[in-house]
């Protein structure tokens, strides 16, 4: 368990756009979903993905990153061009089981409540766990082989902070699970957007929409939400002006951070 003064401490998170944010954690620094590349297309299963704005920043202004924390590997509104060449430059990615296949020697794959234990510079170690995540609606066994695997982390260690990286997760039950673990969380950096495409799922939500990330900020008892994966996409259909109305509407608007 985090110490209560540690708990209150909310380390900075740089968001890039997309599904990408930079942090610092027990001395070690984590990068989520690499997006970096120009806007353009990108070609998916039965759709196209449309990126529309340009990420902030880019891969040679990041400085070191120790651990790349890839909610999955198989679309590229998640893992694009550039993100998949800075991913040689870096120790370790953790990811899906399917994506610690095919992503070579550096990348790990997490499976729910699997854990794995990180050196920090100064000593002790921080835990990651792998964390349930369903991309689309209804069962897993039905989502996955549309949609594809993907994982959400867990970050904990003696006098840190409990971190949650949800990934592409549609499923507030998800979130339940993992707040009967893991809650109160002190930053949960949450995916939404309310993606939806007309001819997948029949155009229901495959991530968060504004209201369930609120929602999903109170189950976890979130000190703080970092949201990401809301802009710089065409199959986003809410935005920023979205999630500060569901906040103030769930009476979290001081617990949102957008970057």
């Amino acid at each position: 368990m985090p110490s209560p003064s540690a708990a209150t401490d909310q380390f900075p998170v740089r968001v890039f756009g997309g599904p990408t944010a930079l942090f610092e954690y027990g001395g070690l620094r984590f990068l989520t979903d690499p997006t970096f590349d120009a806007p353009g297309d990108y070609q998916a299963p039965g759709v196209v993905l449309t990126k529309t704005a340009p990420s902030v920043g880019d891969p040679a202004g990041l400085g070191t990153v120790d651990v790349v924390l890839l909610s999955h590997d198989e679309h590229a509104d998640n893992l694009d061009t550039s993100g998949r060449a800075l991913l040689a430059d870096v120790p370790l990615t953790l990811t899906t089981p399917g994506g610690g296949q095919r992503l070579g020697e550096r990348a790990t794959g997490l499976a729910d409540w699997e854990s794995i234990e990180l050196d920090r510079p100064d000593g002790g170690t921080i835990t990651v766990t792998g964390v349930p995540a369903i991309h689309g609606p209804g069962p897993r066994e039905e989502v996955e082989p549309i949609a594809g695997q993907v994982v959400g982390f867990i970050l904990t260690g003696e006098g840190l902070p409990t971190v949650y990286v949800s990934g592409d997760n549609a499923s507030l039950d998800a979130v339940k699970e993992i707040a009967e673990r893991f809650a109160p969380v002190d930053t949960a950096i949450l995916f939404a957007g309310a993606p939806r495409f007309a001819d997948v799922f029949d155009g229901e939500l495959i991530v968060l929409d504004s209201a369930q990330a609120a929602e999903a900020a109170q189950l976890l008892g979130a000190r703080r939400v970092v949201p990401v994966h809301y802009d710089s996409w065409a199959h986003f259909t809410e935005g920023r002006d979205e999630l500060e109305a569901a906040f103030t509407e769930a009476g979290l608007i001081d617990r949102l951070q957008i970057g």
